[in-house]
């Protein structure tokens, strides 16, 4: 059977296990790791999506492809969870979420009961597919389909591609149905997960009860710190036990808006845990893109809860200098880290735009890939920065005051032209034409010298570089 091990290696989330996952683990053996498998799996998915889309250009040697990812997708999924098997797996069928397994050097293993993003990240692993798949690739279904007969364990705790979904789309998921509905429910409750600014990379549950794990006569704890981090490990200037991480947000927004395709608007869910309202899955991405937005949006007293306690951001002529930090405060949304993390807090304008109107049957239809087209749409149409439209402006001047410098001079030369032939002329037509052109043939050749120049200055720049 296939699985993902590690004898101690990052694979991202910095501190968020109990051991230093980049150290030796000090009860020898292998940390077979949730997140790190669901990774694997979420890669494979994504190459079979690609796969499939290069395959429907009629190239036969993608569809080869797209069934060979297909295939590792269910051989990861079946190191995961499969029934057939006994022992400890990285599903929990008893507390319904996925955990680490510390697997000792005997064989005998451990769940590593901390319920974190480790166990979440699994959801991320769903993709769509088109719903005329069996009749475009009739190839890669029916060898899917025969591999799938031969393994029914594993099939049976996934969502497959075989059956299409209720917008005509087809999935392929690490989590069925029930396995989402038991996730879903520590993920939408507000004293586990579910913070008011998003989703927390670790339970609320262990501020009061942190999980312990002794080994070697020493302890290793995890418990709820929602800010920065009270441990050095990594640095101590990383923290993945509680605060909220934008694009861990985006990968579960995109899970469920992608179940959603399949599932539709009969699959329901209560968000939150206890409030007695029940959501389909496209309503609870929406709930969870606005609950991000608040991090960014004023309230009513004006302040932006990213802001934190900072004075200066508070004073009228810094609150709007918004900055996009590493990380947030799970409680009080504080941006806590990089002030600067453009590169993926940014994100938050994409979750903004791509929600703001999305149209419920496109998205059965194309899951995730409608809300990127509504996102795409919004930025388009977004008013442009100032200092673009001076520009045009000036733009536009310039290039009226062009026009009427060449008209003045044609108009000039047309009437010497008249003068010169004593009266009006025959061929006047011909000789208005002709200053035209010369002055379209200089403005022509006058443009081209600019550009030659400029490849040369940039020819010279590589030469140097």
């Amino acid at each position: 059977m296939a699985t993902t091990y590690s004898r101690g290696g990052f694979l991202g989330l910095d501190n968020i296990g109990v051991f230093d996952r980049s150290s030796t683990l000090p009860t020898g053996g292998n940390l077979e790791q949730s997140d790190g498998t669901a990774w694997m799996a979420f890669f494979a998915s994504v190459m079979l999506q690609i796969a499939v889309e290069l395959a429907m250009e009629d190239d036969a040697h993608y569809e080869a492809m797209a069934l060979k990812y297909f295939e590792h997708f269910l051989w990861i999924a079946s190191a995961m969870d499969n029934p057939s098997h006994t022992g400890i797996k990285l599903w929990d069928h008893y507390d319904g979420i996925y955990y680490d397994v510390l697997r000792f050097p005997d064989g005998n293993g451990v769940p590593l009961k901390v319920r974190s993003l480790v166990g979440l990240l699994p959801l991320a692993a769903t993709t769509v597919l088109p719903a005329n798949l069996r009749e475009r690739l009739p190839r890669f279904f029916d060898e899917a389909q025969w591999f799938l007969e031969r393994h029914p364990h594993t099939a049976a705790v996934l969502t497959v591609p075989l059956n299409v979904g209720a917008g005509g789309s087809r999935i392929l998921s690490l989590v069925n149905p029930d396995k989402l509905r038991r996730i879903l429910g520590y993920m939408l409750d507000e004293t586990e997960f579910l913070s008011p600014y998003g989703i927390r990379s670790l339970s609320r549950y262990h501020a009061d009860h942190p999980y312990v794990f002794s080994a070697g006569g020493q302890e290793y704890a995890v418990r709820y710190v929602p800010g920065d981090s009270d441990t050095g490990m990594f640095g101590g200037n990383s923290n993945w036990r509680g605060p909220i991480w934008m694009p861990m947000q985006l990968m579960l927004i995109r899970a469920l808006v992608n179940q959603y395709a399949h599932l539709g608007n009969d699959f329901t869910v209560e968000c939150p845990v206890g409030s007695g309202r029940q959501l389909n899955l496209l309503e609870v991405s929406e709930e969870l893109a606005r609950r991000l937005s608040r991090l960014f949006i004023r309230d009513k007293s004006g302040h932006r809860p990213s802001h934190g306690r900072h004075g200066r951001w508070n004073d009228e002529h810094w609150r709007d200098h918004v900055l996009f930090y590493e990380y947030f405060h799970a409680d009080t949304g504080a941006g806590v880290g990089a002030s600067h993390q453009t590169g993926w807090t940014g994100v938050i304008a994409f979750l903004i735009q791509g929600f703001k109107a999305v149209d419920a049957e496109k998205v059965l239809e194309k899951g995730m890939g409608a809300v990127t087209e509504v996102s795409a749409d919004v930025a388009r149409e977004t008013d442009k920065p100032e200092a673009v439209e001076v520009a045009e402006e000036i733009q536009e001047q310039v290039a009226e005051k062009l026009v009427e410098q060449v008209l003045e001079t044609v108009q000039q030369q047309v009437s010497q032209a008249i003068k010169d032939q004593g009266g009006p002329a025959t061929n006047l037509q011909e000789k208005i034409q002709e200053i035209v052109m010369e002055k379209v043939a200089d403005a022509v050749q006058k443009k081209a010298e600019e550009v030659q120049q400029a490849d040369h200055r940039t020819e010279e720049k590589k030469e140097i570089l």
